[in-house]
C-alpha cells in the first residue's frame, strides 16, 4: 500500500440514515424510549433524531490507509436509555471488533485501530447492542451496521507478465497487430479514476506503436526488413488516473522478433568458377563446390543447383548438398583428355519455396560460369572391344591361330604393348597368344565333349610402363565336329519267351551321340552284314532314333541255346559318318502264359524237383566253413616259415633286431676309439647306395682326410666289410654319418635365381634329352614365344 505525502487533511465522515421499522413482539410500551445515533456527518455535523423506539444502522465510510498520529474516528454508539450514569454498556462484535474496530463501552464511540487497506477487505459488518451492568440485559436489540472502505489511489497498474515475447513476419504493413499487453489496477474502478488505465510507449518507437485504450501494439514503419535489424525491445506504459499527472504507472518489455520470408533471391559471389580433374577419375566423382549466398534462413534460404547449358552438361552433373546448401559438381561420364581439354558449364541457383508475394522483386535464381579442365594421366592399354568371341572348331590343329585382340595405348604417346594370356584363366595351358600382335593360337588339341566352352583373360601391358596394364575376356566356344560314333542309350537286359511266337516285339532299343549336330540327332539301326538275314531275330527301324527287335520264329528252347548274340549297327546322319556295333545280349526264359518271365537260368532244369530251399542255405553254410578252415590252416602255416635276416646286401629294407648285448658304454674306450667313429672323414672311399643303381658313377673330389691313423681306420673298414658281406649278421654296433652334403652335380643349378633377366637368350630344347621326368619342364620352357604366368 502506498502513503502518499502530498495528502495533509483526511477527512472522514458517519453517515446515518433513519430507517424506520417495527419493533419486536418481546417489547412493550412501558420500556419504550427514544434512541439517538449521533455521528459527524459529511456537511454539518447535526444530531439526527429518530422518534421510533429501536435503532438499525446502516453504512459508515472510512478511509484506507490513514497515517494520522491518532486512531481514526468512525462513530457513536447512543441510546436515549443512555442517562450518562454509567449503567449501560457497549458492546461491538463482528468483522475486525476487538482488533481493527475498538469501542468506549461506556461513551460509544468506535474507532479504527489500525490502517485499513481496501484491496485487503472492503466491507466489514459489524453487530452493536447496549447492555444494563446491573442486570446484564440488553437495553436494546442487536443491530447490524456495515463499514466500506473509502479507496484512494495507492496501487499502481500491474502487467499480466513482466516480459512478453512476440513476432511479426518481416516486409509487413504498417498498422499489422503484434500482440496485446493488459494492465490491472486493484484500486476501486467504481470510485474516481484510481483504476483506470491508459497504455503509452516509452521505448521502440517509431518502429511500433500501441493503443493507449486496448494496449494492442501495432507496426509504425512499413517494410521493416529482418535481414537488417531482427530483435527489437518495446516497453509500454500503463499508468491510471487516466494518464493524468499524479497517476501512478507499472512498466513491461516486449520482445519482438522479425520472422523471415522469402524477400531475396540467391546470388552467386564471383561470377565464374575454375575446377580440374584428372582424366582417370571415375563417373560420380566429385570435382569442387559452390555456393550461392540467401541471406533469408530456413526453407526460404534453401536452394536447388541446376546446369542450364554449355559444352559439358553431358559430362558432369551437378546435386545439391541440402546440409550446406552448396552445389557439388561431378563427373557423369568417362573423361578424355585426348578427346577434350576444356569443359564449360552454366550453372543456375533457384529458390525452392519462392513467396508469390514478392515476385515482383525479379527473378530468385542466379547464374554461374563453371570452366573444368581435364588433366592427362598414364592410362592403360584400351581394347578395342569390351570383351571377344572366338569360335573354333574341335579339330582344330595345335599351332593354328584361332583369333586376335587388338589394344592400343590412348595417350599421346602411343607406347607400344605386348600381350599375355592370364594362366590363371588357363591352368592346361590350351591357349597361347603372340606377345607381339595379339594373335591366339593352340597349344593342345580340343575336345568339345569334354570342355565346350573355354574363357579365358588376355592382359595388354605397355612395354615402357609395365604398371599400365588392361585386361580383357575372350570367351572361346568350341565349334562341335562328328567325331563320335553312336551308341546304345542303355544297358539293354533283353529276354524272349520260349513259347514266343514270331514276329513279336521283345526290346526296344534307342540311342545316344556325344556330338551335337545343329540339325539335331538321326540315327538308323541295322544288323551287321554277316547277320544281315538273321534265322531268330530282326532289326526294324522306327525312323524316330529307336529301333524294335522282333522275332522271327515261333519257339525257343533253354535246353539248346540258352543266349543269343545280336549285334546291331548304329549310325548317324552328320559329316563324315560314325557308326558303331552294339551287341544285344538276349536270354531264353520261361514265362506263363502273358509272357511274364518266370525263369532265365538253364541250370535250373537239372535241379531236383523236390529241394527245397532251406536245403540251398545248408549246403551254402558248408561250403563256407570249408573255405574258412583252409584259410586258417594256411596262415598257421606261414607263421612256421623262417626267412634269413638279411637276403642279400643289396636288400635294403629296413629291419628291427632285439638283442640283450650291451655295449661298453662310452666308458669303454678299449674296443674302439670313439673319436675316429665321430670324425666325419672316416667313411668308405667308394661306399654306393644299395638301395639304387647308379647309371653313372659321378668322379667325386675328395680332400685330403684329416685324421692320420691309417690302422685304425683300416681295421673299422674290413670289419665293417666282413658284416656287410655276412647277410646272416645283425648290425650289432652301426654308425651313419650324415653330415656331408655331397659333391656338385653335372646338371648344375636348377634354380631361376641365377636366370637372366630376359627370355630372348635361353634355350631349353636339352630338358627334352633328360628323360621322362623332366618332360614338364620341357613343356613348359620349351614352347616358342610362350607367354609368363
Amino acid at each position: 500500500m502506498r502513503t502518499h505525502s502530498f495528502l495533509t487533511v483526511l477527512l472522514w465522515s458517519s453517515v446515518f440514515y433513519v430507517v424506520h421499522m417495527t419493533p419486536s413482539q418481546k417489547r412493550t410500551n412501558k420500556h419504550s424510549h427514544s434512541e439517538r445515533i449521533t455521528g459527524l456527518s459529511e456537511n454539518d455535523g447535526k444530531t439526527l433524531h429518530r422518534t421510533k423506539r429501536g435503532w438499525m444502522w446502516n453504512q459508515f465510510f472510512l478511509l484506507e490507509e490513514y497515517t494520522g498520529p491518532d486512531t481514526q474516528y468512525v462513530g457513536k454508539l447512543h441510546t436515549d436509555q443512555d442517562k450518562g450514569d454509567g449503567n449501560l454498556k457497549y458492546i461491538l462484535t463482528g468483522d475486525g471488533a476487538g482488533s481493527l474496530f475498538i469501542i468506549d463501552e461506556n461513551t460509544g464511540d468506535i474507532h479504527a485501530a489500525k490502517k485499513l487497506d481496501r484491496e485487503e477487505k472492503s466491507l466489514y459488518v459489524l453487530r452493536a447492542k447496549a447492555i444494563d451492568r446491573k442486570t446484564g440485559r440488553q437495553v436494546e436489540p442487536e443491530s447490524e451496521f456495515i463499514i466500506k472502505i473509502h479507496d484512494i489511489n495507492d496501487n499502481e497498474p500491474k502487467f499480466t507478465k513482466d516480459m512478453y515475447t512476440a513476432s511479426i513476419p518481416e516486409m509487413s504493413g504498417v498498422g499489422t497487430s503484434v500482440i496485446q499487453v493488459t494492465a490491472t489496477d486493484a484500486d476501486d474502478a467504481n470510485y474516481g479514476n484510481s483504476a483506470k488505465v491508459v497504455y503509452s510507449i516509452l521505448q521502440g518507437q517509431p518502429y511500433f506503436s500501441v493503443d493507449p485504450e486496448t494496449g494492442i501494439i501495432k507496426t509504425a514503419l512499413p517494410d521493416m526488413s529482418r535481414e537488417n535489424r531482427e530483435q527489437y525491445q518495446v516497453v509500454i506504459q500503463a499508468k491510471d488516473m487516466g494518464g493524468q499527472m499524479g497517476g501512478l504507472s507499472g512498466t513491461t518489455t516486449v520482445n519482438i522478433t522479425l520472422t523471415d520470408v522469402n524477400d531475396n533471391p540467391p546470388r552467386f559471389p564471383q561470377s565464374s568458377y575454375q575446377f580440374s580433374s584428372p582424366e582417370s577419375v571415375p563417373p560420380g566423382t566429385p570435382l569442387g563446390r559452390i555456393k550461392a549466398n540467401d541471406p533469408d534462413v530456413g526453407e526460404n534460404a534453401e536452394i536447388e543447383y541446376s546446369i542450364s547449358n554449355g559444352d559439358g552438361s553431358d559430362m558432369f552433373d551437378i546435386i545439391t548438398d541440402k546440409d550446406t546448401q552448396e552445389g557439388i559438381i561431378t563427373v557423369k561420364k568417362h573423361l578424355d583428355f585426348e578427346n577434350k581439354v576444356l569443359y564449360t558449364l552454366r550453372v543456375e541457383a533457384t529458390n525452392t519455396h519462392p513467396d508469390p508475394r514478392f515476385l515482383q522483386l525479379g527473378p530468385f535464381k542466379d547464374t554461374a560460369l563453371v570452366k573444368i579442365s581435364v588433366e592427362d594421366i598414364d592410362e592403360p592399354p584400351v581394347f578395342s572391344r569390351p570383351w571377344y568371341l572366338i569360335e573354333v572348331d574341335e579339330d582344330a590343329k595345335e599351332g593354328s591361330i584361332i583369333g586376335q585382340v587388338v589394344a592400343q595405348d590412348p595417350d599421346v604417346s602411343k607406347n607400344a604393348i605386348k600381350y599375355s594370356v592370364d594362366r590363371h584363366t588357363d591352368l592346361d595351358r590350351i591357349f597361347n597368344i603372340y606377345s607381339g600382335n595379339g594373335s591366339l593360337f593352340l597349344s593342345k588339341p580340343l575336345d568339345r565333349e569334354e570342355t565346350p566352352w573355354h574363357n579365358i583373360t588376355v592382359i595388354a601391358t605397355e612395354i615402357n610402363n609395365p604398371k599400365q596394364s588392361s585386361q580383357i575376356p575372350v570367351f572361346i566356344r568350341i565349334l562341335d565336329i562328328n567325331d563320335h560314333a553312336p551308341e546304345f542309350a542303355n544297358y539293354y537286359e533283353t529276354f524272349v519267351c520260349e513259347n514266343a511266337k514270331a514276329g513279336q516285339l521283345i526290346q526296344t532299343v534307342s540311342a545316344i551321340d556325344k556330338d551335337q549336330p545343329p540339325r539335331g540327332h538321326k540315327f538308323f539301326f541295322e544288323l551287321v552284314p554277316e547277320f544281315a538275314v538273321h534265322p531268330n531275330f530282326s532289326v526294324v527301324d522306327n525312323k524316330d532314333n529307336t529301333a524294335g527287335i522282333m522275332t522271327r520264329r515261333n519257339g525257343y528252347s533253354r535246353s539248346k541255346t540258352s543266349t543269343y548274340l545280336l549285334p546291331i549297327i548304329i549310325f548317324d546322319n552328320d559329316y563324315p559318318i560314325q557308326s558303331s556295333t552294339g551287341t544285344l545280349t538276349i536270354r531264353v526264359c520261361a514265362c506263363d502264359s502273358r509272357g511274364n518271365m518266370q525263369s532265365c537260368n538253364a541250370e535250373a532244369l537239372l535241379l531236383p524237383a523236390g529241394l527245397s530251399t532251406g536245403a540251398l542255405v545248408a549246403i551254402l553254410l558248408c561250403i563256407i566253413i570249408l573255405l574258412v578252415l583252409v584259410v586258417l590252416f594256411t596262415a598257421l602255416k606261414r607263421q612256421r616259415k623262417k626267412e634269413p635276416l638279411i637276403i642279400s646286401k643289396d636288400d635294403v629294407r629296413d629291419n628291427i633286431v632285439t638283442y640283450n648285448d650291451e655295449g661298453g658304454g662310452e666308458e669303454d674306450t678299449q674296443a674302439f676309439d670313439i673319436g675316429t667313429l665321430r670324425n666325419p672323414e672316416a667313411r668308405e672311399e667308394s661306399k654306393m647306395r644299395r638301395d639304387v643303381i647308379p647309371e653313372t658313377i659321378f668322379q667325386i673330389r675328395r680332400t685330403a682326410p684329416l685324421w692320420e691313423n691309417i690302422d685304425v681306420q683300416d681295421f673299422i673298414h674290413r670289419r665293417l666289410k666282413e658284416n656287410d658281406l655276412d647277410p646272416a649278421a645283425p648290425p650289432y654296433d652301426s654308425l651313419a654319418t650324415y653330415a656331408y652334403e655331397g659333391n656338385d652335380s653335372i646338371a648344375n643349378s636348377l634354380s631361376s635365381l641365377e636366370s637372366l633377366t630376359t627370355e630372348g637368350n635361353q634355350d631349353y630344347d636339352y630338358l627334352s634329352d633328360w628323360g621322362p621326368r623332366f618332360k614338364k619342364l620341357a613343356d613348359m620352357y620349351g614352347g616358342e614365344d610362350s607367354d609368363r604366368d
